[in-house]
């Protein structure tokens, strides 16, 4: 078994399409439209492989209630391997210049992993990890 996606409700589909593409070098397919639902989706992979992330739009989901800054229960995050501490580094920096809050500063955590946490354009926590 694997995790084969994982999708996030979005606000502004378009915007949060072309971040994954610009930062994390992703490639969308051809946009879904279901006009009986007014749903639109796109499906991204990433050039390594692995789970593909699923952006979805539709009028009426509610806007969570959850902080970014906060921690809670449930889904709280998701970590793209970039595959070098430099990278990291690099992506981050990129990141914080382009006006994205970085919420965690690259660094080596207690369970081994070199890491950053920033936010997307829709304030959901992205670990960028080596």
């Amino acid at each position: 078994m694997h995790i084969e996606h994982i999708a996030i409700w979005v606000l502004d589909l378009e915007p949060m399409r072309t971040f994954y593409e610009t930062y994390f070098n992703c490639v969308a397919n051809d946009k879904y439209i279901n006009t009986s639902k007014n749903f639109s989706s796109y499906f991204l992979s990433f050039p390594t492989g692995g789970p593909r992330l699923e952006l979805m739009q539709m009028p009426g989901i509610p806007h969570s209630r959850n902080e970014a800054l906060a921690q809670f229960t449930g889904l709280i995050h998701f970590a793209i391997s970039l595959g070098s501490e430099s990278a990291v580094d690099a992506l981050t920096e990129r990141l914080r210049q382009d006006g994205y809050t970085v919420v965690g500063e690259p660094r080596r955590t207690g369970d081994g992993y070199y890491e950053s946490v920033i936010l997307d354009p829709e304030q959901n926590r992205i670990e960028i990890t080596a």
